[in-house]
């Protein structure tokens, strides 16, 4: 997606609207930015990563909320601070129990069920390839990925069976097709 003000607006128009598209092109357009922010700050991988999926989680679930006047990036990356700063306290007060009240909140659809690109060309792909494909991400884009398509599972099944908050898996979900998305591509 080009970050220019005319398509940017447009594409948060359309995830404001609940298009599927505008929010995989908002994920793979900031991703890189808000995951390398995060990786200075953390200097841990998984960290990041965790946090970088509860940013597009937070943002996704917020969107009506961004407000035009300021960059996207920053709004992005804001949150993205602001869960860092939240983890931090959180370990400093060893309260990580796996628990969330939020957890049991009504969630906001984030996206729709409607096939995408990846999910076609993950479907095209012959059972043995996909397999040895899925087998090259990471153990936690694996699980999801097994979850939703071999498992059959709803979102709030895998959220459930992960301990995590439906938004994290949509946007896991989402970040592990794109992934397994690339290495098909690039098997070809």
């Amino acid at each position: 997606m080009d970050k220019t003000d005319e398509t940017l607006k447009s594409t948060i128009e359309r995830a404001k609207a609940g298009n599927q598209i505008a929010f995989s092109s908002l994920l793979d357009a900031f991703w890189n930015d808000v995951y390398g922010f995060q990786l200075i700050r953390t200097k841990n991988e998984n960290d990041a990563e965790d946090i970088t999926i509860q940013t597009f989680s937070r943002a996704f679930d917020k969107l009506d909320s961004y407000d035009p006047a300021y960059e996207f990036k920053t709004w992005l990356i804001t949150i993205s601070k602001n869960l860092h700063v939240d983890l931090i306290r959180k370990r400093k007060r060893n309260v990580l129990d796996g628990t969330d009240s939020r957890n049991n909140e009504a969630i906001k659809k984030v996206l729709d069920d409607a096939p995408t690109a990846e999910d076609q060309l993950i479907t095209d792909q012959n059972l043995a390839k996909l397999l040895q494909n899925i087998k090259q991400l990471k153990p936690h884009y694996q699980k999801v990925i097994n979850l939703r398509y071999f498992n059959e599972l709803s979102y709030t099944d895998i959220a459930k069976e992960l301990g995590e908050p439906v938004n994290n898996v949509k946007v896991k979900l989402l970040r592990a097709k794109k992934l397994l998305a690339e290495i098909i591509k690039s098997k070809r």
